[in-house]
């Protein structure tokens, strides 16, 4: 793990020049003169496995098969992932000397007097990560442990009369200090989850709605030189999908998609086993795809997107519009409690919130086709009534209504996803496995 780490330091201090390997990283090619080798243009997003990274890549796909199936034996491990016992044991024993694994149970022997085995799973004891989930009015840092347990969180308020970046980074820095303080071990390194605007093969943010004093700050490269540990750092939509993958509802998929609904709309897409990222990282804007040819004006200028009949401010306008109480503070678990107490409008407003959410995740089915979406943010509030309506129109919308395979679920609650996705971008770095 300690020469992960600094391999991790080195390619950090580089500046991120070199874009063309690790899972944060993105594949750029640019225009080339007569005098440029034509190939050089092209660079793999993840290079061929040598001699050299074959053991890297196989405990790669072994730590995420013990994500997918939990506290496993090596003979399980072996059968699932097609390696022999020694493989496996050649892999697994390491990673117990480390510190990273550690055997627990004892499997019992079988019926034909087969050996008693022990599960191995992630130690109690191993080094935590750092998560920070940075959203433009706060910013929170917790430490979560390889098996996803979060603890130690410590809050604070991004205020809107900061001016200068110094002052809003001193913020973040105290509380991923104050996290990191509670450690009784070094942390792994710290992951960073961004809801806004963001360049992630430079670190820096690129827009923070209300904190614009960030606008532009290269807070991956400021909180490595602060703390000396590898930083990950990626727009929050993806943290919630890297969250699923390894510790939510996307274990053991290999094609669903992340969709957040809330003051703005996003989703992140897992495709054939990789995370999709597309060309220079935009992918994901699905909350500006165009629903209305002829609709509202959108606050980025173009007219119908998705994002102007199905975010937070959408539902609070129309609430506002149909005479609903506070209407400024609407959210789906309030207008869902308002439509029970039998509030006038408040069922109509939530069956038009629920339709219009749906028109998008229909969407992004019939594009994609992911086996499962997962929904994290404002419907998640909803609950129960608030996801069956959705899922009725949903199933209306797709081409292929009858395909039981395809499945809509509740995330985990928003800041537990994103702060787990943050660590989960950490551990797809240390531990070499491709999301």
């Amino acid at each position: 793990m300690e020469s992960m780490i600094k391999r991790l330091e080195k390619r950090s201090t580089a500046g991120n020049a070199d874009t063309s390997n690790g899972s944060n990283k993105h594949c750029f090619i640019g225009p080339v003169d007569g005098n440029q080798n034509p190939a050089r243009r092209f660079k793999p997003a993840h290079p061929l496995i040598s001699a050299g990274t074959l053991g890297v890549a196989n405990r790669g796909r072994l730590i995420q098969a013990l994500y997918d199936m939990g506290a496993s034996s090596r003979v399980e491990l072996a059968r699932v992932t097609g390696a022999n016992r020694a493989t496996i044991g050649g892999i697994v024993q390491p990673l117990i000397n480390q510190g990273i694994l550690v055997e627990g149970d004892v499997v019992p022997a079988n019926r034909t007097g087969g050996k008693p085995a022990t599960k191995v799973w992630f130690s109690r004891q191993a080094k935590p990560i750092c998560a920070v989930l940075l959203m433009p009015e706060r910013v929170r840092a917790s430490l979560v442990s390889l098996e996803g347990e979060i603890y130690a969180q410590h809050d604070a308020d991004l205020t809107t009369d900061l001016k200068d970046a110094s002052d809003g980074f001193q913020i973040v820095s105290t509380c991923v200090e104050e996290a990191i303080a509670s450690a009784h071990l070094p942390v792994l390194g710290i992951g960073l989850a961004v809801a806004g605007g963001l360049n992630a093969a430079k670190g820096s943010i690129l827009a923070m709605d209300l904190t614009p004093c960030l606008h532009g700050f290269p807070i991956e490269a400021e909180l490595t030189k602060r703390f000396g540990v590898p930083v990950c750092i990626d727009p929050n939509t993806r943290a919630l999908l890297v969250g699923d993958r390894w510790f939510g509802q996307g274990r053991g998929q290999r094609n669903f998609a992340a969709v957040y609904v809330g003051e703005s709309l996003g989703a992140a897409i897992y495709v054939d086993g990789h995370l999709y990222r597309g060309a220079a990282g935009e992918a994901g804007q699905i909350g500006h795809t165009i629903v209305q040819l002829n609709g509202r004006i959108c606050r980025c200028g173009r007219r119908g997107c998705w994002e102007t009949i199905a975010s937070l401010q959408w539902l609070r306008n129309e609430a506002q519009a149909r005479g609903l109480p506070q209407p400024g503070s609407l959210d789906a678990g309030r207008l869902v409690s308002l439509a029970k107490s039998g509030t006038e409008g408040a069922k109509e407003l939530l069956q038009a919130y629920a339709f219009n959410i749906s028109v998008g995740l229909a969407n992004l089915q019939q594009l994609a086709a992911p086996n499962c979406i997962t929904l994290h943010g404002d419907v998640v509030r909803g609950g129960k009534w608030m996801l069956e309506l959705i899922e009725e129109n949903f199933r209306e919308l797709i081409f292929n209504p009858a395909d039981k395979q395809i499945t809509l679920a509740p995330g985990d609650s928003e800041d537990v996803a994103s702060l787990r996705g943050a660590a989960g971008l950490v551990l797809a770095e240390l531990l070499d496995v491709i999301i």
